[in-house]
């Protein structure tokens, strides 16, 4: 399945590691990462994915694919700014969110209201948001929520 990352452009060590290791699980469980594929919690999530040999998709709020970070594989131009966020969760069958700010709870609040499973790791507390303690956790969360497995055990 596709699974939407949503999370800070700006973040410290240890939610750049929590990300990273989410993309990597993501990837080994035979998922899709869908972030806003620009810094941060994308970047990393996206690093993470990358180095277990999973795809990515970015959905840019920019009209340049060249923004996307390295290590995005299919970068989306939108020249939408801030409003790319709907797209972002449209275009996973579940969110995690980890950390954030402002635009993190925009894209909380989309996900939800169309009906996504969102995992959040160290997020906002928001009804409808399963906290999770691991990224682990975040994707075992989304996969039964989402009624749909990896494709790898």
């Amino acid at each position: 399945m596709r699974v939407s990352v949503i999370g800070g452009s700006s973040i410290g060590p240890e939610t750049a590691a929590a990300a990273e290791a989410l993309g990597e699980r993501l990837a080994e469980r035979g998922h899709v990462v869908v972030c806003g594929g620009l810094g941060g919690v994308m970047e990393a999530v996206c690093r993470g994915a990358r180095g277990a040999g999973g795809e990515t998709i970015g959905i840019l709020p920019t009209g340049d694919r060249s923004d996307a970070n390295p290590h995005v594989t299919i970068p989306v131009a939108t020249g939408m700014g801030h409003a790319r966020n709907a797209l972002v969760v449209m275009n996973g069958d579940a969110a995690v969110a980890v950390n954030g700010a402002s635009g993190t709870l925009s894209e909380i609040g989309l996900a939800l209201a169309q009906g996504r499973p969102v995992a959040g790791l160290d997020t906002h507390d928001v009804d409808g948001v399963e906290a999770v303690d691991s990224p682990a956790a975040a994707v075992e969360y989304v996969e039964r929520a989402a009624g749909r497995g990896g494709g790898v055990d």
